[in-house]
């Protein structure tokens, strides 16, 4: 059956069945970056924080077992194939996380409150996928290629797993599951957010998804003779290669990244139609959805400059413990932070 099916659509396929996950886990677990960094900052609720940790734990413990199988080479991924630029990191991150607040969610929320029925992320999506593609091969480009041009690893891959295995002969995938299980272990603590089934369950669910990207783009690599990359989620340029598709479909191929934009926005449909949670919503207040577009906009130039958002750096990159990985995440939390003072309390203190 599969034989009649062309590498571009299986591969697309794979991305659909996370992204329905992923999709799920956004309306049902409430799963979202800013959400988690929110409740954090302004209400002391670590619990979808912690339910980040926990698809954080999963996602490298399981990405490390398919390196330690033989299934996965992950210095294969985009994010160990390029040279670390810090600079990228930190300035992309800040820009994201920054343009996430304006914007009131990241890629992957917006697309799931689009199939939640939010007229307005259907429009801060299409400004989203225009900001990316515009950095990636537009006349944004040519200052993202100015200031942070693309290098080969070279020699030292830029990855943790592959710095131990130099420093200490450690085995890559033995070095990778002792920091997903110290993670895990962390996020499931002491906390009664780590016993709740909920920041358990979903966690899990985040994190298998992203695994199950890995392994099968890595099965669709062995199978197309390389012809197909190893690929896990992401919603930065995946958004503007959706519409781009949308547009051209009979001059381009179906990939990974559509199946998985398609697929969070079909999976929170079903979820929403599930729990009678579907409804239109329309945006009432024009300064609001300024301030959402100019928020879009802008995610889009910072995740295709860290390569990638949230989803793609926060847990896809992370997973393979990429140098990257966790100073971009720190830079998307820094960013949000302050994003979330301006709207809420203002950049600067009030007057006495």
């Amino acid at each position: 059956m599969l034989d009649g099916l062309s590498d571009t659509t299986l591969a697309a396929a794979i991305g659909l069945g996370g992204g329905l996950a992923l999709g799920a886990a956004a309306r049902l677990g409430r799963f979202c970056t800013l959400g988690a960094i929110e409740d954090r900052l302004y209400g002391g609720d670590d619990a979808r924080l912690r339910m980040w940790g926990v698809a954080l734990g999963v996602a490298i413990l399981g990405t490390a077992g398919l390196v330690g199988t033989g299934l996965l080479d992950a210095t294969r991924t985009v994010y160990l194939t390029q040279a670390w630029n810090p600079a990228a990191s930190i300035l992309g991150g800040l820009i994201f996380g920054y343009g996430m607040a304006l914007s009131g969610n990241c890629g992957y929320g917006v697309l799931a409150r689009l199939g939640g029925g939010d007229i307005r992320s259907f429009l801060i999506v299409i400004v989203m996928g225009l900001g990316a593609y515009m950095t990636v091969s537009g006349p944004v480009a040519y200052l993202r290629v100015f200031l942070f041009p693309e290098q080969a690893s070279g020699v030292s891959t830029p990855g943790f797993a592959q710095l131990a295995s130099r420093m200490v002969g450690l085995p890559e995938a033995v070095a990778a599951a002792a920091a997903g299980t110290v993670l895990l272990a962390l996020s499931v603590g002491r906390s009664s957010a780590g016993r709740s089934r909920a920041v358990l369950g979903w966690g899990t669910v985040v994190g298998l998804a992203i695994v199950s990207g890995w392994a099968g783009t890595a099965w669709l690599e062995r199978r197309s003779f390389d012809a197909v990359g190893p690929a896990s989620h992401t919603f930065s340029a995946p958004v503007g290669e959706t519409l781009l598709y949308a547009m051209i479909a009979s001059g381009q191929s179906l990939s990974f990244g559509i199946g998985s934009v398609l697929g969070v926005v079909a999976g929170a449909f079903a979820a929403c139609l599930a729990k009678g949670h579907f409804r239109w919503e329309a945006c009432d207040d024009p300064r609001e959805l300024r301030r959402q577009i100019l928020g879009a906009f802008i995610m889009g130039v910072g995740a295709v400059t860290a390569l990638g958002c949230s989803v793609g750096q926060g847990l896809s990159a992370f997973s393979v413990l990429a140098f990257s990985a966790p100073v971009t995440l720190a830079a998307i939390f820094l960013g949000a932070a302050i994003g979330l003072r301006q709207l809420i309390t203002g950049l600067l203190p009030a007057a006495e």
